[in-house]
């Protein structure tokens, strides 16, 4: 499915990424070509030193292509200022990390609401759609409650609720999963399969397990800097 405007949400023309100059120079990136449309679920795997998180990176504009295209809804973001990209990322994209990365003295409320602050969200505004994106991933009731009063599931949930929160087209899950149990884990790709369901949210998770890259309806798999495969799973959401 592409957007409204007729063009894929995201392309990859030719990525190439090198960190380092001279005789220390590493290719990360050797020449990646990638579309992601609106609302696919996209899972990226492959070795460790692939490339896959270096491309992540260059999706969630958290860095920069070294040479090629990285199209967002048809807008060559490397063309863009720093400050243009930071506001790409807060108006189009959510972040979900393996290590929750939440405020331990602080809410959940209150840490669903941080993104919020920096759009410039009036608190009464802040509340009622924090309050809406807890309840959207089975929280509502434990809004009070601390990171530490809170199980490695509700964490993520927590986490989960202030990725999505802003409303983003795009959520960006880096083994979102990683420091869960099996049946906690089963229990988050779940959320995320409801959350590309309706609302309709393109995700794009890493993942090195092959039981949580089956919910989703695509795998990429990276090797050497490369796209080595890139194949429909049977699956679909």
């Amino acid at each position: 499915m592409m957007d409204s405007s007729g063009q894929p949400l995201i392309v990859l023309k030719g990525v190439t990424k090198i960190f380092g100059k001279g005789q220390a120079a590493v290719e990360a990136l050797r020449g990646v070509d990638l579309r992601i449309d609106a609302g696919e679920f996209v899972a990226v795997m492959g070795p460790s030193g692939s490339g896959k998180s270096t491309c992540m990176n260059i999706l969630g504009c958290l860095d920069t292509p070294t040479a090629g295209s990285y199209l967002f809804k048809g807008v060559e973001v490397g063309e863009l200022s720093r400050n243009s990209r930071a506001l790409l990322r807060r108006h189009y994209q959510g972040f979900v990390f393996q290590g929750f990365n939440l405020l331990n003295r602080t809410s959940a409320l209150e840490n669903v609401e941080l993104p919020l602050i920096y759009r410039g969200a009036t608190a009464a505004e802040r509340k009622r759609r924090a309050l809406q994106a807890l309840e959207t991933v089975g929280l509502k009731g434990w809004e009070t409650h601390t990171p530490g009063e809170l199980s490695g599931g509700q964490q993520q949930r927590v986490a989960i609720a202030r990725a999505i929160v802003t409303g983003p087209e795009v959520l960006l899950a880096d083994e979102p999963t990683g420091n869960l149990d099996t049946a906690r884990s089963r229990e988050i790709m779940e959320l995320l399969t409801l959350l590309n369901r309706d609302p309709g949210i393109t995700i794009i998770m890493v993942t090195h397990e092959p039981d949580m890259a089956a919910y989703a309806k695509r795998t990429v798999r990276f090797l050497d800097g490369l796209v080595a495969s890139d194949e429909r799973n049977g699956r679909q959401n």
